[in-house]
């Protein structure tokens, strides 16, 4: 045992020298104090550093290819009843969304912004009881109840039993319903009276939508869309050098947890709608492109290793400098101790 003692004592590359040889001076009591000071300020800025998540940025070029957008909106209008009110998407595919209604709600607002009713996006009032036949007189046995579409009608089987598939059926053709009175179902639910009732109020209309990654534009507008001549009616062309520009966006956590979004920049442009012309119509537009750049966020953390030596080389520097400046110290002091007591320094 005492030989295996014995060869750890060997190892020791540590030798100790014995106190009598040592030698304590002022200088080196304020250099040990001084570093101690320089040494505890640098551990507490690494500790700070390790506790701190920094985040790296990169730019990639942006190879997703099918997959969906997802657009989330909350828009205000305080003067604008949620009644005649719209929500149309279109990309430059073709593909196009309009009257979107699911995924969206609305809620009607008074003239001091106060919530009114909040329900799910329809236009027009609830389907009747008993729809209207086609054709008056009474019913045979199994016939069953078809309202007219009032010449919209795509085949004779077609039937319009509400307001609103009126509407949609008039949508289809290209049609505008000027006057909802001169049709049987629209006057029978009061349509234009549930409009009436919502006069002078607000709506509040939030949601999203999932489009196509391709540049293409949504929009808010009165009434039902349409399509006419082959152009969209709400269409603003002039208003497209204007789309803000969107760029992918993908942010990782220091846990490996990968948030997928999206940065955009915004351009703002006000046109007044001009009466008398079919594409000046009233309407919020919004019509967006995609940057073909991705930019990408990483949070990263200081390993505790990497800490760990840091924390080791502050310690071992600043000792070993501190011990280096004290012994030039004391050396330089003893040296001019020696030349005095001789005589020589002047």
């Amino acid at each position: 045992m005492e030989t295996l003692f014995g060869k750890m004592r060997s190892l020791d590359a540590y030798p100790k020298i014995n106190e009598d040889f040592y030698s304590r001076t002022l200088s080196g009591g304020v250099i040990t104090l001084v570093s101690s000071i320089f040494m505890l300020l640098l551990f507490i800025s690494e500790l700070r550093l390790y506790f701190h998540t920094a985040t790296e940025t990169n730019l990639v070029v942006d190879t997703s290819r099918g997959e969906r957008l997802r657009i989330n909106f909350d828009v205000t209008f305080p003067a604008f009843p949620c009644s005649i009110l719209s929500l149309d998407a279109m990309d430059m595919g073709g593909e196009q969304h309009l009257d979107v209604r699911h995924d969206i709600i609305k809620r009607r607002i008074d003239a001091h912004g106060n919530i009114i009713e909040t329900r799910a996006d329809t236009i027009g009032a609830q389907k009747i009881e008993q729809p209207l036949q086609r054709h008056g007189g009474r019913l045979d046995h199994n016939e069953t109840y078809c309202g007219s579409c009032y010449g919209a009608e795509v085949a004779d089987e077609d039937c319009c039993n509400n307001c609103e598939e009126v509407r949609e059926a008039y949508r289809k053709k290209g049609w505008a319903l000027s006057n909802p009175d001169s049709i049987d179902q629209c006057k029978r639910e009061g349509f234009l009276q549930r409009i009436k009732e919502e006069e002078g109020e607000g709506c509040n209309l939030y949601g999203f939508l999932d489009v196509n990654r391709v540049a293409g534009n949504f929009h808010f507008a009165p009434g039902k869309s349409f399509q006419q001549s082959n152009v969209h009616v709400h269409d603003l062309l002039a208003f497209q050098k204007d789309s803000f520009n969107v760029v992918p966006t993908v942010f990782t956590d220091e846990n490996g947890h990968a948030i997928h979004s999206n940065q955009f920049s915004v351009t703002e442009h006000v046109k007044g709608a001009e009466l008398g012309r079919l594409q000046a119509l009233p309407g919020v537009f919004f019509f967006y492109d995609l940057s073909p750049i991705k930019v990408t966020f990483t949070e990263t953390h200081v390993s505790f290793l990497h800490f760990l030596t840091n924390v080791c080389a502050i310690v071992g520097g600043v000792f070993t400098v501190s011990g280096i400046i004290d012994s030039f110290v004391y050396h330089s002091q003893k040296a001019i101790k020696r030349k005095m007591e001789i005589g020589k320094f002047s």
